[in-house]
Protein backbone atom coordinates (compact mmCIF):
# COMPACT_ATOMS: atom_id res chain seq x y z
CA UNK A 1 0.00 0.00 0.00
CA UNK A 2 1.20 3.26 -0.83
CA UNK A 3 1.53 6.10 1.83
CA UNK A 4 0.24 9.34 1.53
CA UNK A 5 2.02 12.34 2.94
CA UNK A 6 0.05 14.81 4.54
CA UNK A 7 2.53 17.66 4.03
CA UNK A 8 1.85 19.79 0.77
CA UNK A 9 4.58 20.60 -0.99
CA UNK A 10 6.38 23.88 -0.46
CA UNK A 11 5.62 26.06 -3.57
CA UNK A 12 8.69 27.53 -5.18
CA UNK A 13 9.79 30.81 -6.79
CA UNK A 14 9.27 28.91 -9.91
CA UNK A 15 5.73 27.93 -9.01
CA UNK A 16 4.98 32.26 -8.85
CA UNK A 17 6.67 32.61 -12.14
CA UNK A 18 4.46 30.60 -13.74
CA UNK A 19 1.37 31.30 -12.16
CA UNK A 20 1.76 34.90 -12.97
CA UNK A 21 3.17 34.07 -16.53
CA UNK A 22 6.58 35.74 -15.95
CA UNK A 23 9.97 33.94 -15.70
CA UNK A 24 11.62 33.16 -12.98
CA UNK A 25 14.46 35.83 -13.33
CA UNK A 26 11.63 38.43 -13.22
CA UNK A 27 9.46 37.12 -9.99
CA UNK A 28 12.97 37.13 -8.08
CA UNK A 29 13.46 40.73 -9.22
CA UNK A 30 9.76 41.63 -7.55
CA UNK A 31 10.07 39.67 -4.27
CA UNK A 32 13.22 40.78 -3.44
CA UNK A 33 12.09 44.40 -4.56
CA UNK A 34 15.54 44.87 -6.70
CA UNK A 35 15.24 48.85 -7.69
CA UNK A 36 15.94 49.21 -11.01
CA UNK A 37 14.88 46.41 -12.66
CA UNK A 38 12.27 47.88 -14.96
CA UNK A 39 9.73 45.76 -14.27
CA UNK A 40 6.33 47.44 -15.30
CA UNK A 41 3.84 47.77 -12.34
CA UNK A 42 1.14 45.41 -13.77
CA UNK A 43 3.59 42.93 -14.02
CA UNK A 44 4.77 43.47 -10.06
CA UNK A 45 1.25 43.19 -9.53
CA UNK A 46 0.69 39.72 -10.76
CA UNK A 47 3.73 38.29 -9.35
CA UNK A 48 2.36 39.24 -5.81
CA UNK A 49 -1.25 38.25 -6.52
CA UNK A 50 0.75 34.67 -7.40
CA UNK A 51 2.65 34.88 -4.09
CA UNK A 52 -0.72 35.56 -2.14
CA UNK A 53 -2.41 32.54 -3.96
CA UNK A 54 0.31 29.96 -3.23
CA UNK A 55 1.16 31.26 -0.28
CA UNK A 56 4.90 31.41 -1.06
CA UNK A 57 7.33 32.22 1.47
CA UNK A 58 10.94 33.27 0.26
CA UNK A 59 13.97 31.51 1.74
CA UNK A 60 14.98 33.64 4.58
CA UNK A 61 18.48 31.52 4.66
CA UNK A 62 19.00 32.25 1.07
CA UNK A 63 18.38 35.61 1.43
CA UNK A 64 20.58 36.39 4.56
CA UNK A 65 23.37 34.97 2.40
CA UNK A 66 22.97 36.84 -0.61
CA UNK A 67 22.72 40.55 1.67
CA UNK A 68 25.20 39.61 4.32
CA UNK A 69 22.23 40.18 6.65
CA UNK A 70 20.51 37.31 8.33
CA UNK A 71 18.37 39.19 11.03
CA UNK A 72 19.18 36.45 13.38
CA UNK A 73 21.08 37.25 16.97
CA UNK A 74 22.33 34.39 18.59
CA UNK A 75 22.38 33.71 22.34
CA UNK A 76 24.45 31.37 24.21
CA UNK A 77 23.92 30.70 27.65
CA UNK A 78 24.95 28.41 30.32
CA UNK A 79 21.76 27.12 32.17
CA UNK A 80 19.78 30.53 32.13
CA UNK A 81 17.47 28.73 29.47
CA UNK A 82 16.90 25.99 32.44
CA UNK A 83 16.82 28.53 35.29
CA UNK A 84 13.38 29.70 36.61
CA UNK A 85 14.54 32.80 38.21
CA UNK A 86 16.53 34.01 35.23
CA UNK A 87 14.01 33.03 32.18
CA UNK A 88 12.85 36.29 32.43
CA UNK A 89 16.74 37.45 30.58
CA UNK A 90 15.49 34.98 27.69
CA UNK A 91 12.05 37.33 27.03
CA UNK A 92 13.28 40.36 27.53
CA UNK A 93 16.72 39.73 24.94
CA UNK A 94 13.44 38.13 22.81
CA UNK A 95 11.37 40.89 22.74
CA UNK A 96 13.94 43.34 22.00
CA UNK A 97 15.06 41.52 19.32
CA UNK A 98 11.45 41.22 17.78
CA UNK A 99 11.08 44.97 18.18
CA UNK A 100 13.22 44.79 15.37
CA UNK A 101 12.33 42.27 13.48
CA UNK A 102 15.34 39.81 14.56
CA UNK A 103 15.02 36.50 15.83
CA UNK A 104 16.76 34.65 18.43
CA UNK A 105 18.87 31.85 18.12
CA UNK A 106 19.38 30.01 21.49
CA UNK A 107 21.87 27.26 22.15
CA UNK A 108 21.89 26.06 25.96
CA UNK A 109 25.45 24.33 26.88
CA UNK A 110 24.62 23.26 30.37
CA UNK A 111 27.88 24.88 31.51
CA UNK A 112 29.76 22.58 29.06
CA UNK A 113 32.93 24.08 28.06
CA UNK A 114 33.33 21.72 24.59
CA UNK A 115 29.77 22.59 23.82
CA UNK A 116 30.46 26.30 24.24
CA UNK A 117 32.79 26.18 21.72
CA UNK A 118 30.78 24.29 19.52
CA UNK A 119 27.68 26.84 20.05
CA UNK A 120 29.74 29.48 19.02
CA UNK A 121 30.55 28.07 15.76
CA UNK A 122 27.41 26.84 14.57
CA UNK A 123 26.12 29.81 15.44
CA UNK A 124 28.93 31.62 13.40
CA UNK A 125 27.99 28.92 10.31
CA UNK A 126 24.59 30.42 10.50
CA UNK A 127 25.76 33.87 9.69
CA UNK A 128 24.18 35.15 13.20
CA UNK A 129 25.42 39.10 12.76
CA UNK A 130 25.96 39.32 16.35
CA UNK A 131 26.16 37.24 19.95
CA UNK A 132 24.84 37.46 23.09
CA UNK A 133 26.72 35.52 25.67
CA UNK A 134 24.89 35.12 29.22
CA UNK A 135 25.38 33.37 32.37
CA UNK A 136 23.31 31.51 35.38
CA UNK A 137 25.07 34.18 37.75
CA UNK A 138 27.34 37.32 37.92
CA UNK A 139 30.90 36.20 37.03
CA UNK A 140 34.19 36.82 35.40
CA UNK A 141 33.60 34.57 32.31
CA UNK A 142 36.54 33.16 29.28
CA UNK A 143 33.64 32.92 26.06
CA UNK A 144 34.98 31.57 23.10
CA UNK A 145 37.55 33.52 21.44
CA UNK A 146 35.73 32.88 17.68
CA UNK A 147 32.55 34.98 18.98
CA UNK A 148 34.62 38.27 18.48
CA UNK A 149 34.15 37.72 14.09
CA UNK A 150 31.16 39.46 15.17
CA UNK A 151 29.88 42.17 17.47
CA UNK A 152 29.48 40.46 20.80
CA UNK A 153 27.60 41.35 24.00
CA UNK A 154 27.88 40.12 27.37
CA UNK A 155 25.02 39.42 29.80
CA UNK A 156 25.32 38.80 33.42
CA UNK A 157 28.74 38.26 33.43
CA UNK A 158 32.56 40.18 32.25
CA UNK A 159 35.48 39.74 30.58
CA UNK A 160 38.57 40.71 32.82
CA UNK A 161 40.16 42.60 29.71
CA UNK A 162 36.71 44.59 29.64
CA UNK A 163 37.35 44.36 25.96
CA UNK A 164 33.56 43.38 25.35
CA UNK A 165 30.59 45.34 26.44
CA UNK A 166 28.28 43.79 29.26
CA UNK A 167 25.74 44.19 31.38
CA UNK A 168 25.49 43.19 34.63
CA UNK A 169 23.90 43.92 38.39
CA UNK A 170 24.88 46.49 40.89
CA UNK A 171 25.52 44.55 43.90
CA UNK A 172 27.12 47.12 45.50
CA UNK A 173 24.30 49.49 45.44
CA UNK A 174 21.77 46.58 45.91
CA UNK A 175 23.28 45.46 49.30
CA UNK A 176 23.57 48.95 50.25
CA UNK A 177 19.42 49.57 49.90
CA UNK A 178 18.16 46.43 51.20
CA UNK A 179 20.80 47.06 54.42
CA UNK A 180 19.70 50.85 53.99
CA UNK A 181 15.66 50.04 54.18
CA UNK A 182 16.49 48.02 57.63
CA UNK A 183 18.32 51.16 59.19
CA UNK A 184 15.49 53.19 58.34
CA UNK A 185 13.20 51.34 60.20
CA UNK A 186 15.21 51.41 63.45
CA UNK A 187 17.41 48.08 63.30
CA UNK A 188 21.02 48.72 64.82
CA UNK A 189 21.59 45.14 64.72
CA UNK A 190 21.63 43.84 61.37
CA UNK A 191 22.72 40.11 60.91
CA UNK A 192 24.14 39.55 56.92
CA UNK A 193 23.78 35.95 55.63
CA UNK A 194 26.31 35.40 52.70
CA UNK A 195 27.25 33.21 50.08
CA UNK A 196 30.37 31.43 51.10
CA UNK A 197 31.42 31.47 47.63
CA UNK A 198 33.64 34.62 46.61
CA UNK A 199 31.57 35.46 43.52
CA UNK A 200 31.26 39.17 42.46
CA UNK A 201 27.14 39.20 44.06
CA UNK A 202 28.86 38.23 47.43
CA UNK A 203 31.46 40.44 47.56
CA UNK A 204 29.44 43.37 46.25
CA UNK A 205 26.64 42.99 49.03
CA UNK A 206 28.70 42.43 51.57
CA UNK A 207 30.55 45.91 50.70
CA UNK A 208 27.14 47.98 50.43
CA UNK A 209 26.03 46.22 53.39
CA UNK A 210 28.85 47.95 55.35
CA UNK A 211 28.61 50.87 53.00
CA UNK A 212 24.80 51.37 54.66
CA UNK A 213 26.08 50.72 57.92
CA UNK A 214 28.99 53.81 57.51
CA UNK A 215 26.44 56.18 56.15
CA UNK A 216 24.28 55.81 59.05
CA UNK A 217 26.97 55.91 61.50
CA UNK A 218 26.75 52.09 62.69
CA UNK A 219 29.78 50.54 63.21
CA UNK A 220 30.31 47.02 61.31
CA UNK A 221 30.20 44.20 63.01
CA UNK A 222 32.67 41.19 62.13
CA UNK A 223 30.04 38.74 64.14
CA UNK A 224 27.34 39.62 62.45
CA UNK A 225 28.17 38.12 59.34
CA UNK A 226 27.97 34.55 58.63
CA UNK A 227 28.43 32.86 55.17
CA UNK A 228 27.63 29.50 53.58
CA UNK A 229 25.97 27.54 51.06
CA UNK A 230 23.25 29.56 48.95
CA UNK A 231 20.53 27.10 49.41
CA UNK A 232 17.82 26.96 52.28
CA UNK A 233 20.28 25.05 54.02
CA UNK A 234 23.03 27.39 54.27
CA UNK A 235 20.30 30.29 55.24
CA UNK A 236 18.72 28.01 57.87
CA UNK A 237 22.22 27.18 59.69
CA UNK A 238 23.70 30.68 59.21
CA UNK A 239 20.45 32.39 60.96
CA UNK A 240 20.72 29.34 63.96
CA UNK A 241 24.39 30.65 64.56
CA UNK A 242 22.96 34.21 64.57
CA UNK A 243 20.53 34.04 66.83
CA UNK A 244 22.56 32.55 68.85
CA UNK A 245 24.63 35.17 69.89
CA UNK A 246 24.36 37.01 73.18
CA UNK A 247 23.13 40.20 71.74
CA UNK A 248 21.38 39.09 68.41
CA UNK A 249 20.75 41.13 65.23
CA UNK A 250 16.62 42.14 65.06
CA UNK A 251 16.91 41.91 61.39
CA UNK A 252 18.68 39.78 58.45
CA UNK A 253 19.79 40.71 55.23
CA UNK A 254 20.08 37.15 53.17
CA UNK A 255 22.26 37.13 50.06
CA UNK A 256 19.10 35.51 48.40
CA UNK A 257 15.25 34.28 48.96
CA UNK A 258 16.84 30.54 49.16
CA UNK A 259 18.78 31.79 52.29
CA UNK A 260 15.69 33.51 53.32
CA UNK A 261 13.63 30.49 53.12
CA UNK A 262 16.03 28.88 55.21
CA UNK A 263 16.21 31.70 57.48
CA UNK A 264 12.45 32.05 58.22
CA UNK A 265 12.32 28.12 59.12
CA UNK A 266 15.45 28.68 61.59
CA UNK A 267 13.29 31.82 63.20
CA UNK A 268 10.34 30.27 63.33
CA UNK A 269 11.20 26.82 65.31
CA UNK A 270 13.20 29.54 67.40
CA UNK A 271 9.66 30.50 68.57
CA UNK A 272 10.44 34.27 66.69
CA UNK A 273 7.88 35.69 64.28
CA UNK A 274 8.64 37.62 61.37
CA UNK A 275 8.94 40.89 61.90
CA UNK A 276 7.79 41.19 64.92
CA UNK A 277 10.90 39.91 66.68
CA UNK A 278 12.98 39.63 63.02
CA UNK A 279 12.87 41.62 59.98
CA UNK A 280 14.36 39.50 57.34
CA UNK A 281 14.86 41.01 53.43
CA UNK A 282 16.54 38.76 50.48
CA UNK A 283 17.55 39.05 47.18
CA UNK A 284 16.32 37.95 43.59
CA UNK A 285 13.02 38.20 43.62
CA UNK A 286 12.84 34.51 42.41
CA UNK A 287 8.84 34.97 43.06
CA UNK A 288 7.94 31.14 43.37
CA UNK A 289 9.80 31.67 46.98
CA UNK A 290 9.77 35.16 47.63
CA UNK A 291 5.82 35.86 47.00
CA UNK A 292 4.77 32.45 48.22
CA UNK A 293 6.50 33.07 51.71
CA UNK A 294 4.13 33.76 54.94
CA UNK A 295 5.20 36.30 55.69
CA UNK A 296 5.75 37.34 52.05
CA UNK A 297 9.40 38.27 51.66
CA UNK A 298 11.07 41.45 50.73
CA UNK A 299 13.61 41.75 48.53
CA UNK A 300 16.04 43.06 45.99
CA UNK A 301 14.98 41.80 42.53
CA UNK A 302 17.47 41.11 40.38
CA UNK A 303 16.21 42.81 36.63
CA UNK A 304 16.50 40.10 34.72
CA UNK A 305 14.36 41.08 31.74
CA UNK A 306 16.02 45.02 31.46
CA UNK A 307 19.05 43.34 31.53
CA UNK A 308 18.29 41.02 28.16
CA UNK A 309 16.37 43.95 26.73
CA UNK A 310 19.63 46.41 27.20
CA UNK A 311 22.40 43.49 25.90
CA UNK A 312 19.69 43.31 22.73
CA UNK A 313 20.23 46.68 22.70
CA UNK A 314 23.36 47.51 22.95
CA UNK A 315 24.08 44.70 20.18
CA UNK A 316 21.98 46.24 17.95
CA UNK A 317 23.58 49.70 18.38
CA UNK A 318 26.69 48.19 17.42
CA UNK A 319 25.64 46.42 14.30
CA UNK A 320 23.97 50.13 13.18
CA UNK A 321 27.70 51.49 13.97
CA UNK A 322 29.30 49.14 11.49
CA UNK A 323 32.68 49.16 13.32
CA UNK A 324 33.82 48.78 16.72
CA UNK A 325 33.96 51.08 19.38
CA UNK A 326 37.21 53.34 19.52
CA UNK A 327 36.40 54.03 23.00
CA UNK A 328 36.88 50.72 25.88
CA UNK A 329 33.28 48.94 25.49
CA UNK A 330 31.09 49.51 28.46
CA UNK A 331 30.64 47.51 31.51
CA UNK A 332 27.11 48.82 32.61
CA UNK A 333 25.55 48.03 36.27
CA UNK A 334 21.58 48.11 36.07
CA UNK A 335 20.13 48.53 39.45
CA UNK A 336 17.83 46.40 41.64
CA UNK A 337 14.97 47.33 42.62
CA UNK A 338 13.18 46.83 45.58
CA UNK A 339 10.20 44.72 46.42
CA UNK A 340 8.32 45.62 49.48
CA UNK A 341 6.36 43.15 50.99
CA UNK A 342 5.43 42.10 54.34
CA UNK A 343 8.93 41.00 56.01
CA UNK A 344 9.80 44.05 57.38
Amino acid sequence: MTKISSYKKRPSMQDVATLAGVSRTTASFVINNVEDAGIPQDTRLRVWDAVKQLGYRPNAIAQGLRSAKTHTIGFISDEVATSPFAGEIIHGAQDRAWEDEKLLLLINTGGNRTMKQLAAETLLQRQVEGVIYATMYHREVHPPESIRQVPTVLLDCFVADGTLPSIVPDEVSGGSRATSLLLERGHRRIGFINDSNPVPASVGRLEGYKQALAAHNVPFDESLVFAGESIARGGYECAMQLMKLPDRPTALFCFNDRMAMGAYDALRNLGLSIPGDVAVVGFDNQEVIAASLYPALTTMELPHYQMGRWAVDELLRLLAQGEPDSETPVRYKIDCPLISRDSV
